[in-house]
């Protein structure tokens, strides 16, 4: 679970009342695939022949371009998630994180579930004794290709609601 109780205006669109602007709304699809794709490699080692995550990431970066509808991405997202059921560890995680970032057109606020699962993948990959330090270095290569527009926002996201994600963003 990614959310809180409450839904950050600035996560929501202006047309339907909240202050996010769709330029912005576009940059956080694209950071989230950017999260999600950095850890794609751990899915499809485990999984080479689907498709499914990466076509939902493919699918989000599609939606920030204005080139599909949100629907579209969104049931990717689904499948993403559907390939994830089956497996453990990092592969699941990243299978996670994409199926979060092609969401993200449709609820502005997944762009920090695709940066927390990929979070977890990374984690999940190292060795035990490695697990913080590699979660702390994935976070932050995550903080290092966030646009400028969006930076303050998706950090104060991180602070807002790192405790409803797993804490991966201390």
């Amino acid at each position: 679970m990614i959310f809180t109780e409450h839904r950050d205006p600035r996560f929501i669109t202006v047309r339907r009342g909240g202050t996010l602007s769709d330029a912005n709304h576009h940059l956080l699809a694209m950071w989230a695939a950017d999260c999600a794709e950095h850890v794609l490699y751990h899915f499809e080692q485990a999984q080479a022949q689907d498709d499914r995550p990466r076509n939902a990431i493919d699918l989000g970066r599609a939606w920030a371009r204005a080139e599909i509808p949100w629907a579209e991405a969104r049931i990717a997202g689904g499948h993403a998630n559907g390939a994830a059921r089956d497996l453990r560890g990092a592969p699941r995680h990243a299978a996670y994180a994409a199926g979060q970032a092609a969401a993200v057109g449709h609820v502005a606020a997944h762009e920090l579930g695709a940066a927390a699962y990929a979070i977890k993948a990374a984690q999940a990959a190292a060795t035990e004794g490695n697990r913080v330090d590699t979660g702390r270095l994935e976070c932050e290569w995550q903080r290092g290709q966030l646009p400028h527009e969006i930076r303050e926002l998706v950090l104060d996201d991180q602070r807002l609601r790192n405790h409803v994600c797993w804490f991966a963003f201390d």
